[in-house]
């Protein structure tokens, strides 16, 4: 299995490229420093800071499982960056998001993954559903996959929709505990036939430890402003303590995505 890195890196954006505008919060490809192409997805957009949090978790629990996903690193964004931009629109979202972005490294000649052409094994099909039953991941759906096909590989792409609890905080601890039941809407629930087998590996992985890695990758600035009275390291602990309640009451989770399952074969 990979393992998280020990920090994110940081890259500054050099070249605004072009807008994906399939996106509802407008992200963007741009160019960095180190001479990359990035998918950047802004912290001025629409769904905000809590987007990143999420996309950030959600991206390296997944690389902790052993699942393909596209290196994320922190994109500084300077103030000055695209004055120049002629589009009004796109002009008022990157001088809104002056400071640390993400961004997701781009992979040219990727397409999007479509179930009808490519079959997926019930291994890798059941660790996808179990990881996005954990995050509450609402975004996995046929209509929108989130998932690329890169040199014959499977790869995430995507997260900014899970832990929603994030959006109220209010009983947080409560919805920890919730089974997942828009996974009956999740692409590759028909071939997620291993869950329980999942189910093991999967918590075994996910160590307190570990979750505490990955939430200690926030940055502070993301969490400041949340306009909450916690500090940063407080909700730190909330991300964690979230993720490993879900995690020592997976098999509720599991048994929802089970019965969903069945009524679908």
């Amino acid at each position: 299995m990979n393992n998280i890195p020990a920090q994110i890196r940081t890259v500054k954006v050099t070249r605004y490229v072009t807008p994906l505008r399939e996106g509802g919060s407008l992200p963007a490809i741009v160019e960095a420093d180190d001479g990359f192409l990035y998918v950047l997805k802004f912290r001025g957009a629409g769904q905000g800071l809590k987007a990143l949090i999420a996309e950030l978790i959600g991206g390296e629990i997944a690389r902790l499982l052993g699942l393909q996903m596209p290196e994320i690193v922190f994109a500084e964004l300077d103030e000055a960056f695209g004055r120049t931009e002629p589009d009004e629109e796109i002009q008022d979202l990157l001088q809104a998001s002056t400071g640390i972005n993400l961004g997701v490294h781009y992979l040219s000649g990727a397409i999007t993954f479509d179930p009808v052409v490519t079959q997926i094994e019930p291994g890798l099909a059941s660790q996808i559903v179990w990881m996005d039953c954990l995050l509450t991941n609402v975004d996995r759906t046929a209509r929108n996959t989130n998932m690329l096909i890169w040199h014959k590989e499977l790869w995430l792409i995507d997260h900014g929709a899970s832990l929603y609890f994030h959006h109220s905080w209010e009983n947080w601890e409560e919805q920890a505990k919730r089974p997942f039941v828009k996974i009956k809407d999740h692409v590759l629930l028909p071939q997620a036939s291993q869950l329980e087998q999942t189910d093991a590996e999967f918590r075994a992985i996910l160590t307190r430890e570990k979750i505490n890695e990955v939430v200690s990758l926030i940055p502070d600035e993301w969490l400041k402003n949340e306009g909450s009275d916690e500090s940063a390291d407080e909700l730190r602990q909330v991300y964690a303590q979230f993720l490993e309640t879900r995690i020592s009451m997976s098999e509720i989770f599991v048994t929802e995505a089970q019965h969903a399952r069945k009524s679908l074969i």
